[in-house]
């Protein structure tokens, strides 16, 4: 009785060829409802969708579950960044060429020697502000050479890490100042490390290109 009347729900409105309104059996005449391969297959329909019905909450319930919120997430991620950007900047300044260090696109850019200081003194200047750790009394210019940047470059990354370990995002909000003595929020300094980091190393990449050296990031994986 139930299997009949739902049956018939399903399919009161399904036009048979006659246009006319009819219980019929996906659009079967109401005189061949009874034969049993009909029946046979009313109910394997039936059996199907139970199962398929069934099937739902146990999909449902084997779900992953969320992740677990990351701690401190804006210097934690800064932080991430940090052991990602240390090798390539380092690379790249280790990769030009001694002679090259002079080189400049154009007269009114900096030369390749005068990036790297520029990189080390935002370095040493913002995890300093960050930290409230005094920076490294380390004194850089471009025309020191070579050996002598790319030595100042690795100090401020090194400065960096161990400066950062145990800030945390508790203070974001306060005020701090950082280059000529402008007050940003915490937060905005994070921002501006990592952001730094991104402009200055792509500046890099560009200065290796023109002398035709692939970047660090741009180079084929070592097998």
């Amino acid at each position: 009785m139930l299997l009949d009347a739902s049956r018939r729900r399903m399919l009161a409105c399904r036009p048979t060829k006659t246009g006319r309104k009819s219980d019929a059996t996906f659009g079967f005449p109401e005189d061949r409802l009874e034969t049993p391969m009909k029946k046979i297959r009313l109910m394997l329909f039936v059996a199907l969708a139970a199962m398929f019905a069934g099937s739902v909450p146990r999909c449902v319930a084997q779900a992953p579950a969320t992740a677990p919120d990351v701690p401190n997430p804006l210097s934690t991620s800064v932080k991430f960044q940090l052991g990602r950007v240390n090798k390539s900047m380092v690379a790249a300044a280790e990769s030009m060429p001694a002679d090259k260090y002079g080189f400049k696109p154009t007269p009114d850019m900096m030369t390749f020697g005068h990036l790297v200081v520029h990189i080390a003194d935002t370095n040493t200047t913002l995890c300093s502000k960050l930290s409230g750790t005094p920076a490294p009394d380390t004194k850089l210019a471009e025309a020191d050479g070579k050996d002598k940047l790319v030595a100042g470059l690795k100090a401020s990354f090194d400065y960096c890490t161990t400066a950062l370990a145990n800030v945390d995002d508790s203070k974001l909000g306060e005020q701090i100042a950082i280059f000529g003595g402008r007050m940003v929020p915490r937060a905005a300094a994070w921002l501006i490390l990592a952001g730094s980091w991104s402009d200055h190393y792509s500046t890099e990449a560009v200065y290796l290109r023109l002398n035709g050296i692939l970047p660090p990031t741009a180079q084929p994986k070592k097998e």
